[in-house]
């Protein structure tokens, strides 16, 4: 057994005794109220778009050609709300949505909604609910814009919906089969029995300081921005909902990816610009970005140097510069 499995199962079976120990009722109270403040302390910051029954939450502002943003894994739309929205509001209509499962969008379909399912909707699945709502809203061929795990739904939106899709930027955004495995965090909560029991424990105990130090991992080797944990409402993650929806999508993501990435050469034939640091070890860019660029020779490739995985707080402009790029191919501008 590998020593990351073998780890992993001993967390399960730590876990799994507390809780029938008698610590279930505890941390149920704990995680639930834990829930409530976080939903009041960062409520929707927009509308909700209903997609067949569905409510997806999207924030909508500006006027002009219509700009589509899709936050990464464990993230929500304050990502962008933070401040790179305001950056495109006075030319762009802007999106941005929260992703299925996360924020306040809601899953794709009920069967993902059980504690003791390890299945979850993959890009594809993401793109065409997000789609929808555009298209709702009058959002017919946006500029799709997907920082991280969005990136990959970004690119199926563009796959499945070529003819609603004016142009694509990645941001940092995996597009191909990477070796080996995610480790034992992603084996444990994507786990059946670990996917039940660690969420609520993470819910109801994780410290300010764990959820600082893993914002800070992600900006790594840029600080975290000034008001930016103030604003981001990372305990929305934290919702036992939430954290397995986040967690379970990463975990499947890679057969999503497998399938996708032979299509790229004959289909993705719009306008594409990728940005991605060259320190990004979450999603290194020789994986990804270089081959998407050796895939699609019509993408353009930018290369932050000395950037981690947070192009569009490291270097906001450079992304500003790309959307125009592609509003300008596009005859939208």
């Amino acid at each position: 057994m590998k020593q990351g499995t073998a780890v992993a199962v001993k967390i399960i079976a730590t876990l799994s005794i507390a809780a029938l120990a008698g610590c279930a009722a505890l941390t149920d109270r704990q995680s639930d109220a834990r829930v409530t403040a976080a939903e009041r302390e960062f409520p929707p910051e927009g509308q909700f778009i209903d997609v067949g029954g569905r409510k997806v939450h999207a924030v909508v502002r500006g006027e002009g050609p219509d700009v589509v943003l899709i936050h990464g894994a464990g993230g929500n739309a304050r990502e962008f709300t933070f401040d790179f929205i305001d950056r495109l509001t006075d030319r762009y209509r802007v999106i941005v949505f929260d992703r299925p499962g996360l924020g306040f969008t809601d899953r794709t379909a009920d069967k993902y909604d059980s504690a003791f399912t390890t299945d979850a909707e993959g890009p594809e699945e993401q793109a065409a609910m997000l789609q929808a709502a555009a298209a709702a809203i009058g959002a017919d061929a946006p500029i799709v814009l997907g920082h991280s795990y969005g990136g990959s739904v970004a690119l199926a939106w563009a796959l499945n919906h070529p003819g609603n899709t004016a142009g694509v930027v990645n941001l940092a955004g995996p597009s191909h089969p990477w070796p080996g495995d995610l480790g034992a965090y992603y084996k444990v909560n994507g786990s059946v029995l670990g996917g039940a029991i660690v969420p609520p424990l993470i819910s109801a105990f994780a410290t300010d300081a764990r959820i600082e130090d893993a914002v800070t991992g992600i900006f790594t080797p840029q600080s975290v921005p000034d008001g930016y944990l103030d604003h981001i409402g990372a305990t929305l993650t934290i919702r036992p909902a939430s954290f397995r929806a986040n967690a379970r999508q990463v975990n499947t993501l890679r057969p999503h990816i497998v399938a996708m990435s032979p299509r790229y050469a004959a289909e993705l034939t719009m306008p594409i610009e990728i940005l991605h640091g060259d320190l990004d070890t979450t999603v290194p860019l020789d994986i990804h970005s270089i081959p998407l660029k050796n895939a699609v020779p019509q993408a353009n490739l930018t290369v932050l140097e000395g950037v981690g995985h947070m192009p569009h707080h490291a270097e906001p402009q450079l992304v500003v510069d790309a959307i125009d790029r592609i509003a300008a191919q596009a005859g939208l501008r």
